[in-house]
């Protein structure tokens, strides 16, 4: 399955998840929109400690969905590298695998649409 797949897929599950328990689903996106919305760092840094936790916790569509985010908020590759770098300092040999797909996803998201 490819990234952008991967991240349809599991939109398409939490929205079921979401229909079930509404208020918990409404209470962390209002959390989600909090933590983003204070001024003390932009939203591109946040993303990249979201991805750098994401690495280290060896959560997949989390990895998918920070580097998503991050594309939109305007982050470089190279800055992605050096955040990578640092989550597998961090982490070890673990965090390395998931940098790894933390790379592909943003070289598969980068490409033009087929």
């Amino acid at each position: 399955m490819r990234y952008k797949e991967k991240i349809a897929d599991m939109r398409g599950e939490l929205r079921v998840m979401n229909r079930l328990i509404p208020q918990a689903a409404t209470a962390f996106g209002d959390l989600s929109k909090a933590v983003k919305d204070s001024p003390a760092l932009g939203v591109k840094e946040k993303e990249y400690v979201a991805l750098g936790i994401a690495i280290a916790q060896r959560c997949e569509p989390c990895v998918n969905f920070h580097v998503e985010a991050l594309m939109k908020a305007g982050a470089s590759r190279e800055e992605l590298g050096d955040v990578l770098g640092m989550a597998i300092q961090m982490g070890g040999g673990p965090a390395l695998m998931y940098a790894a797909h933390a790379l592909a996803c943003w070289d598969e998201l980068s490409q033009p649409a087929a």
